[in-house]
């Protein structure tokens, strides 16, 4: 049966106050969700997984699996199945043993549990190396065989932590689908730690940004790329990454102008009925602010704004040309093939409807697609 998580102003701080790895952290994992811990290296989201766990404690705040406050619990009283970055396999345990370890703890009838370990083992594609030992075997075999383990086992939530870093790009692709159809199929409430976006955007329902300890923006892949709550996930978020420019806006009435500052008398220049009445009077109060959008929506034509091209590259279904302007270099995506020499000049146009609009001072979003946030 599926459980909800619910974690309020959960604070990790590590010594005497030198490190606040976790800073007031509150979100909740509904049952059978699927939700990925996003960020860079020492955003806290390992300590996040690890408090959920049981093998940190919290300094502040609390954690709830289905209303049962847990965080005062041992690992073993909380209902919870873990996936470990590092495998942490039993090395005297063949691997079969090892995926077997906790079902037997269950006093499961071997029958069952031959059974169980046996579709597992299918689903991660390691039946070939049941027999062997964890030193017998490469690093994303025993990686699998850890998230096996976990998977293969009834628990109120799973957690599970960068549990395919060590497979080969293509296997990857293949056990995304696979998992996160078992996920779906077994009604797994799963929270997932990962640095790669894709490995997010495939698992997860929603996906928790995290930086610097704090927790940016608790949303689905769609609304994170289409709606970023700040400057840090729109930028974060993306590949390639959002597009970025200091502006000064000016509005006539008749037209509103986006001046990009360092260009040279550059702009981006709309209608005005292209934008809402309510963004405009937000932004006549605003001197500075930055513009954003996304590769795929810078297009290369006959008018815009001039850049020079600094490389042009064929991926084979896209074309991305990276131009520079004002010293700033800016990425177009075409699923075209273009022709673009170096130190050419090329002209990027840019919708209202694509732009992006952040404060440049908290960096807090104000407005998508021509609407205000």
């Amino acid at each position: 049966m599926s459980s909800e998580l619910v974690l309020k102003n959960v604070d990790k701080i590590y010594g005497a106050g030198a490190v606040h790895a976790v800073k007031d952290l509150s979100f909740a994992v509904k049952p059978g969700e699927i939700t990925a811990l996003l960020g860079s290296s020492g955003c806290g989201k390992t300590s996040t997984l690890r408090m959920i766990a049981g093998f940190e404690t919290l300094t502040n705040g609390s954690i709830e699996l289905d209303g049962r406050p847990i965080h005062m619990l041992p690992p073993a009283q909380r209902g919870v199945a873990m996936a470990f970055e590092t495998y942490s396999l039993y090395p005297p345990l063949t691997i079969a043993e090892n995926i077997s370890f906790a079902l037997k703890a269950q006093k499961l009838g071997s029958q069952d549990v031959n059974k169980r370990v046996k579709d597992m083992a299918e689903l991660l594609e390691i039946g070939d190396v049941l027999n062997k030992y964890p030193s017998s075997v490469s690093g994303g075999q025993q990686q699998r065989a850890s998230l096996g383990r976990a998977l293969v086992r009834k628990a109120g939530l799973y957690l599970l932590d960068e549990p395919m870093g060590q497979l080969e790009p293509q296997l990857r692709a293949v056990l995304r689908g696979r998992i996160k159809h078992y996920l779906r199929e077994h009604d797994c409430t799963t929270i997932l730690v990962t640095h790669d976006q894709t490995e997010a955007n495939a698992l997860a329902d929603r996906i928790a940004v995290m930086e610097g300890g704090v927790l940016q923006q608790y949303a689905t892949p769609a609304e994170l790329k289409v709606r970023p709550a700040n400057l840090f996930v729109g930028t974060f978020i993306g590949e390639p990454p959002m597009n970025v420019f200091p502006v000064q806006v000016k509005d006539d009435g008749k037209t509103v102008d986006f001046a990009i500052e360092g260009s040279g008398g550059q702009s981006l220049s709309y209608a005005a009925a292209d934008f809402s009445q309510t963004l405009r009077n937000r932004l006549k109060g605003e001197t500075a602010l930055m513009l954003g959008v996304r590769p795929h929506a810078v297009r290369i034509g006959k008018q815009g704004l001039k850049a020079r091209v600094v490389t042009c590259q064929w991926l084979g279904d896209q074309t991305h040309i990276a131009s520079e302007i004002a010293g700033r270099t800016v990425v177009s995506v075409s699923h075209e093939q273009i022709a673009a020499k170096p130190a050419s000049e090329v002209f990027l146009g840019i919708e209202p409807g694509d732009l992006h609009i952040f404060s440049s001072g908290n960096g807090a979003a104000i407005a998508h697609g021509a609407q205000l946030v």
